[in-house]
């Protein structure tokens, strides 16, 4: 299987590219290749790569400043997936594209199950139910797998943010009033890798099974604050020297951000354990091997 995966730079990107190459030929392509603000030549450079699969990681994902930069949030993330959807439906490609558990407004403490009602509370949340409508709208075989709270050992994210302040700073304030699943980009290239390791026809099937859409992220839940305590923990008992001797939890209000934030981004999985058989780890047990990689980092420096 020739296997594109847009986004190669980003976190879910890069660990597909390493993660499913043991599967087919994976092309991965970056802004030069195939520039996703710019949807016009999509159907170009698709024909020119003529893939078998397409999974597209590649997204605006810089949540504050959608607020500011609506038109282009919403080329990327909603023009620039309609395009990927329709190229795909005409060709008869299965297409995986990722979104968000911001196209829900975090209300309430249920597990959010993939049929509930979409209501973003931001531009970026809006920004990607509108790929999501644009994916569903073109048709053909389509998997739109919604994911939550994405870190990894490297890039820009929660995890390394909180390991740098964590040297730099004696207390930090973290939110704590928002819940959900962190979930490492390596388990959701795991996950990926296992729902087309059964090659197209079978990945077909299981798409219409899912009825298009499915939750993916660690099991269990936590907050940010819990979040935080335990990448601190977690890299302490790996040797790693940090400056941070208090942690103290405080609510959304006390942290104002431009874009509002769902408070539950907690997701029922079930779907993803019955069409596909997978059951997720908890989100410390696929913490710890970032953990693992960040600790052997900071101790080298």
């Amino acid at each position: 299987m020739r296997i594109l995966v847009t986004g190669i730079t980003g976190q879910i990107g890069g660990a597909l590219n390493a993660c499913l190459k043991a599967i087919g030929t994976t092309i991965a392509t970056d802004r030069r290749m195939l520039d996703l603000a710019q949807p016009h030549m999509i159907a170009a450079a698709l024909d020119q790569i003529a893939p078998d699969i397409i999974i597209n990681s590649a997204a605006y994902t810089a949540v504050d400043k959608a607020e500011d930069e609506p038109d282009l949030a919403r080329l990327v993330n909603g023009t620039a997936a309609g395009a990927l959807g329709r190229w795909a439906a005409k060709s008869d490609v299965p297409l995986i594209h990722f979104s968000t558990d911001y196209v829900f407004n975090g209300a309430g403490t249920d597990p959010w199950r993939e049929g509930d009602p979409a209501q973003p509370l931001s531009v970026y949340g809006a920004s990607k139910l509108a790929g999501e409508n644009e994916v569903r709208a073109a048709g053909g075989s389509f998997l739109i797998v919604r994911t939550s709270w994405v870190y990894a050992a490297s890039g820009t994210n929660f995890l390394r943010t909180i390991a740098r302040l964590a040297r730099e700073r004696h207390e930090l304030r973290v939110v704590a009033d928002q819940i959900g699943a962190p979930t490492s980009a390596a388990l959701i290239a795991h996950a990926v890798a296992r729902m087309i390791e059964g090659g197209i026809d079978d990945l077909r099937s299981r798409m219409a099974a899912a009825q298009g859409c499915v939750h993916l992220a660690a099991s269990g839940e936590t907050s940010w604050y819990g979040f935080a305590n335990a990448i601190i923990n977690g890299l302490r008992l790996r040797g790693a020297r940090l400056s941070v001797d208090r942690v103290v939890p405080i609510g959304s209000d006390e942290y104002p951000t431009r874009a509002r934030r769902p408070h539950n981004s907690r997701f029922n999985l079930l779907r993803l354990q019955k069409v596909f058989g997978i059951t997720p780890p908890d989100w410390k047990s696929a913490l710890a091997p970032e953990l693992d990689i960040l600790a052997s980092e900071m101790m080298a420096t």
